[in-house]
């Protein structure tokens, strides 16, 4: 786990320019997913608690194509052969059996500074280069949007992971480290 999931604090109110709020905020729950996978067992992460049959380790495995479909092969339009790597033949998550945890986070890690390094310093209303993700120049958005798009994406995944790690073991929050209350109640709400 990286260091900024162990000490997971939401970014500054002080902070008021969008951008900055924008790369903050999408680090944020970069963050927050990992710290949900920490500590789940290997069963509960390669298993689905939920009826659409997904597992934790398919999640942060398609999380980490969503950063290179939308900043390297979206933004940047690079060349990616294989844009939908995450998905086995039946169009669903995929991973291998022998990816582990250590090996998709480490995947994860790499796809996310890849990402802040090629939109550090380039202004939100920069549109997306053509050819990559986005044939013609009407279709391809603005930084901004793409930023938004995955921020959402992130947001709504990490929510997805608040369910499954409620019911594996009780924890909430964005954390996932607050442990259940003893009442057998939830935990503190994290919102």
């Amino acid at each position: 786990m990286t260091e900024d999931a162990k000490s997971l604090t939401e970014p500054p109110h002080s902070l008021g320019d969008p951008r900055e709020l924008l790369d903050a905020y999408l680090d944020y729950y970069r963050a927050v997913v990992l710290r949900k996978l920490d500590g789940l067992s290997e069963h509960e992460l390669r298993h689905s608690r939920l009826p659409s049959g997904w597992t934790p380790l398919e999640l942060l495995g398609h999380l980490t194509w969503v950063e290179r479909r939308w900043f390297q092969w979206g933004f940047a339009a690079r060349p990616f052969p294989d844009p939908w790597g995450d998905r086995g033949p039946d169009g669903r998550w995929h991973v291998s059996e022998e990816d582990t945890l250590a090996t998709l986070t480490a995947r994860f890690e790499e796809a996310c500074a890849h990402s802040r390094a090629l939109v550090a310093g380039i202004p939100a209303e920069r549109r997306s280069a053509v050819g990559g993700r986005f044939p013609a120049e009407a279709d391809a958005p603005p930084l901004g949007w793409i930023l938004f798009h995955v921020l959402q994406e992130y947001a709504r995944h990490a929510g997805h992971l608040d369910v499954v790690r409620e019911l594996a073991d009780g924890r909430v929050g964005e954390a996932a480290a607050t442990p259940p209350r003893r009442d057998g109640g939830p935990g503190p709400a994290g919102g």
